[in-house]
Order: structure tokens, then sequence, then C-alpha cells
């Protein structure tokens, strides 16, 4: 099992090395950007050997960047284009299906890049020495800086983990390079027999995350905060816009580092008290691919403004940064992270099976089942779904020794095979099971 981490080092340049540094960086962004008016004016090519073959002496030769360098150029915007046509294709294929009327708009010019970070290979352009120093390639040649980082993955860079790329970032406002390095680690599978508990996460905006156990344990993360926060940075946001002066604009790039880090922040302390509440456990996640397309409201000019917020406030939340965080914390701990179906979560009762729209009135946070009339909070049912579809997979787990990780989306039987075993789950009887008014509702 390999986990990927990312360790980021501050490096103690001198002023010489610190402009040797700076000026790799922008003729690096503008290698990237020749490269990528190349590819938009001969076909929005997206293979990497064929910007190579064409675009190789020019970045050696106009831009001056080392050969890695310029390789790496050519990968860059390769991937870039390869992902913009993924998704021109995915919008051609929800027009024709009349799931959205709008047309993708990325390939309608060449992609720009703003940002100077440049990417560097390990072993090729860039590699650590002794004495917490690390070898850095420039224009002019190369550089030995020393660097601090976090103690933990300062270790793992002398041994225990191997070593991937590396981007050097740059911090204009603090004038400061810093080097994130991929760390990849090799983790020991854990056994079926050493995960005794199974929990359910099931993930929302007014409650980030709620969790529950087939124990009757629960928990909810309030998102009233959150929520409140980014709203202020929305309504600072639009203010700035609508002035759009160079200070407006400066001030919006400080606002939006800092809504960035305040969202990271609200992740990791949900994802580390989930992993910490629940040590050896398989921890059960919603698969929420294309979350938005699905549930996102009205876009046309008569939505109203409370469907607009509503609109606003579910993409901008990560949901994925937080399953992503709560995985990579609970594979560290010894925990498994799986991903489970998330159809039909919030809307099937956990004690008869019953399931439809009708058990969510009004759309809101009750839960009222029409066939039993059980009542819940209707976040606590997700999770209760999540955790008893989690124990599911641990029971396959456990009788076949292999681990599904991640819910088969290839074929259209096998998803309608899980859900019929879905169906016939019920939640025990004898767990104490309180009213959504106890339980956060």
């Amino acid at each position: 099992m390999r986990q990927v981490l990312t360790a980021k080092l501050k490096l103690a340049t001198t002023p010489a090395q610190h402009e040797s540094l700076r000026a790799t960086q922008l003729a690096y962004r503008d290698a990237l950007n020749a490269t990528s008016r190349y590819s938009f004016d001969h076909g929005k090519i997206s293979n990497p050997r064929k910007l190579h073959k064409a675009m190789y002496g020019a970045l050696r030769g106009t831009f001056g960047l080392p050969s890695q360098l310029a390789c790496s150029v050519c990968r860059q915007v390769g991937a870039t284009y390869k992902s913009l046509w993924t998704r021109c294709k995915q919008n051609a294929a929800q027009r024709q299906a009349g799931l959205t009327k709008k047309r993708y708009k990325g390939l309608d010019q060449a992609p720009r890049y703003v940002a100077p970070t440049l990417t560097y290979t390990e072993g090729r352009d860039y590699g650590f020495k002794t004495g917490q120093t690390v070898s850095l390639g420039t224009l002019c040649g190369r550089i030995v800086v020393p660097y601090t980082g976090y103690d933990k993955h300062t270790a793992l860079l002398h041994h225990g983990a191997r070593i991937g790329a590396a981007k050097l970032w740059y911090d204009a406002r603090r004038k400061q390079f810093y080097l994130l390095v991929s760390l990849v680690l090799e983790i020991t599978e854990p056994a079926p027999a050493s995960q005794q508990a199974v929990v359910g996460v099931d993930v929302g905006m007014r409650y980030l995350a709620v969790t529950a156990t087939p124990t009757g344990q629960q928990h909810f993360f309030s998102g009233r905060a959150a929520r409140h926060r980014a709203d202020h940075y929305a309504r600072k946001r639009k203010q700035l816009q609508a002035k759009d002066t160079r200070s407006a604009q400066r001030r919006l790039r400080q606002l939006n580092g800092r809504e960035r880090r305040f969202r990271l922040d609200v992740n990791h302390s949900i994802a580390q008290a989930i992993v910490t509440t629940h040590p050896q456990a398989v921890i059960g996640l919603e698969a929420l691919s294309h979350i938005r397309e699905r549930t996102n409201r009205h876009h046309c000019p008569q939505a109203s403004t409370k469907q607009r917020r509503a609109n606003r406030r579910q993409s901008s939340w990560s949901f994925a940064s937080l399953q992503a965080m709560i995985s990579y914390k609970a594979t560290l701990s010894g925990s498994v992270a799986i991903k489970v179906d998330a159809e039909y979560t919030s809307q099937a009762c956990p004690r008869c099976g019953q399931t439809g729209k009708q058990n969510r009135p009004h759309d809101g946070l009750g839960f009222a089942c029409t066939g039993c009339d059980y009542r819940l909070h209707a976040d606590l049912v997700g999770a209760r779904n999540v955790a008893l579809r989690t124990l599911l997979v641990r029971q396959d787990w456990i009788s076949t020794g292999c681990l599904s990780t991640s819910p088969d989306t290839l074929t259209d039987e096998a998803k309608a095979a899980r859900l019929q075993r879905y169906s016939e789950l019920r939640w025990r009887s004898s767990v104490n099971m309180p009213s959504a008014k106890a339980d956060g509702g």
C-alpha cells in the first residue's frame, strides 16, 4: 500500500541564489506559455512527444532551459491539454444527454500559465546533499541551498520514504522560496482482523461531517462558522471585483490565500478528529463523483438569490479535500478508508429499507420514513447508511481476503447488484436510536 505525502521545505537562499532561482522560474513560465500557444495553433496537441519534438530546440535556445526542465515543460503542457480535452468530451456527452446546455469553453483559447512554479525531477535537476542541503538546477547551473522543514518530513527524506518530483514555489509576499517534495511511503496493508471498528462518514454543508458507527456512536461537525466565514469572503470578493483597482486586486490575492488556509485548517481538524476518535477502523466515505452536477440547483437568470447562494456554497467547499485528508490520515494511523456508493444514503430508511424522496420532507434536515414512521436527522441517516455499506465491504474483505477500496463504476449491472444488496441492510434494533432532536436536528 502506497501513501504520498508532500514535504514543504523552506530554502535559505543568498541574494545571488534568490535571483538565479527567480530567473529560472520566470523563464520556465514563459516556456510554458510559448509551448501552450504552439499546441493551440497546431490543433491543440496533447501528446508530449509531439510537443517535445517541435519545441525542444526553442526551449533550450530561446529560453535557456536545462534539458530536463525543457522536457518537463512539454509534459506539463501536454497534461494540461489532455485534461481540457477530457472535460470537453464529458461536456459534449452531457449536452447530448440533455443534462446541460452550457458549452465548455476551456479550449476556446490557449491556456495561460500565471504562476511561476516550476517542476523538478529527482536525480536529474535536483537532489539532496549531506548537511540538510539540496542541489537545484538553474539557468546558470546547479546551486546548493540549505533548507529547513517539519522534523518528521525531513527525517523521511533521509530514510523511510521514496523521493519523487518536487515543485519550486515562490511566496511573493514574503519573498521566500519553498521546495514542495513528493514523498512515497510503502505501508503494510492491515489484516481484516485488526480492523474491528466500522465508521460511516457523511459530508455536507450545514454539517461538514457526520460520523456514525454500528454500535450507536455518532458525532456532528457543524459547518455554521465555516459557512459564515465563506459568506464573508464572498461579499468582500464581490466588492473588490467591482472596484477593480490594483490595490483591490492585491487585496483579492490576500483574501484568496487566507480563505484557502482557513478551509485547509478546518478540513485538517475534522479529519484528525475522526481518525483519532476511531483508531484501527474501516472508515467508509461516499463516492461523490460529479456531486456538483447532480445536486446544484437552477442556473437560469430566474433562479432565486437563495438558489444561487446554495450553489456558491456547495461549489466552493472542498468535499474531495476533506475525504482525501481522512484517507491519508487513516492510512498513516493504521486504519483503512474506503469509498462506497452514495446513492440514496439520505433517502433510505436504515430500519425498514423504504427508499424515496418522500422520506425527506421539504428537502430539509429532517428524515421521516413513510413506511415505518422512523424519524431522525437526515445527515445522521446518511452516515448510518454509509456505515452499513462499509460493514458489508468489511464482511466481503473477511470472506474473500480482498479489500475493495472503491465501488466498481464500469458497468451498470455491478452497480445495480450492489444497490440491491444495500437495500437488504438493516440497522440493529438493539442499538438505541434517539430522535432527530436528540441527534442535533
